[in-house]
């Protein structure tokens, strides 16, 4: 009789039924509170590397933007700094090119083969004058006058939140900017090129 008593009161003791549904509810709603946080930040770090970038882009427009690369470069470190951890890493890459058409491509070469790749001693134009043919004929650099030049950050840090291994994202974050500008025209344009032959 005692343990059926015992019984019936155990069968209606709702007491840890909080403790339970919260073990089941709360991991989510964490995860999900970490996402949104995690989402935000990365959106602002994306806009705020955007409008350094912009702001640099027009920098690098003056004539006088050859002698101060390095500040410019630095100055968009310096904005972007002041919301990503300690421990990020900021590439900065400049491309220069002839024209606006000519971002992005790849240097000419004669496909004699029809395969589509620079190879079997095809002649290529080396549009950058590196002695390589390149799937990007963007010189390094900002060039010179009236060249396009093609500015890119890419900003390299890890989450700020513990949630990637539970919401299957990468443990890094990776931002990623650029801006496309077309030097002032202080000189002429004077790009001279060469050709070489694929391996």
């Amino acid at each position: 009789m005692i343990g059926q008593r015992i019984l019936n009161r155990i069968k209606t003791d709702e007491s840890g039924a909080t403790l339970t549904e919260f073990a089941f509810v709360g991991p989510v709603l964490i995860l999900l509170v970490m996402g949104v946080f995690d989402i935000a930040h990365t959106q602002y770090t994306s806009a705020l590397v955007n409008g350094a970038m912009q702001d640099a882009g027009r920098d690098l427009t003056l004539e006088s933007a050859g002698s101060r690369v390095g500040d410019i470069d630095q100055a968009v470190i310096d904005r972007v700094s002041l919301v990503i951890p300690e421990s990020a890493n900021v590439e900065l890459e400049k491309l220069s090119h002839f024209d606006f058409s000519d971002i992005g491509e790849a240097e000419e070469f004669s496909d004699d083969n029809t395969d589509g790749i620079c190879n079997n001693n095809e002649v290529f134009v080396d549009a950058n004058e590196n002695g390589l043919w390149d799937a990007d004929r963007g010189q390094s650099g900002i060039g010179g006058a009236r060249d396009a030049v093609l500015y890119t950050a890419v900003v390299t840090y890890p989450r700020l939140f513990p949630m990637h291994g539970l919401a299957g994202l990468p443990e890094d974050v990776e931002v990623r900017a650029s801006t496309v500008l077309r030097n002032q025209p202080f000189d002429e344009q004077d790009r001279s090129t060469s050709t070489g032959n694929c391996p």
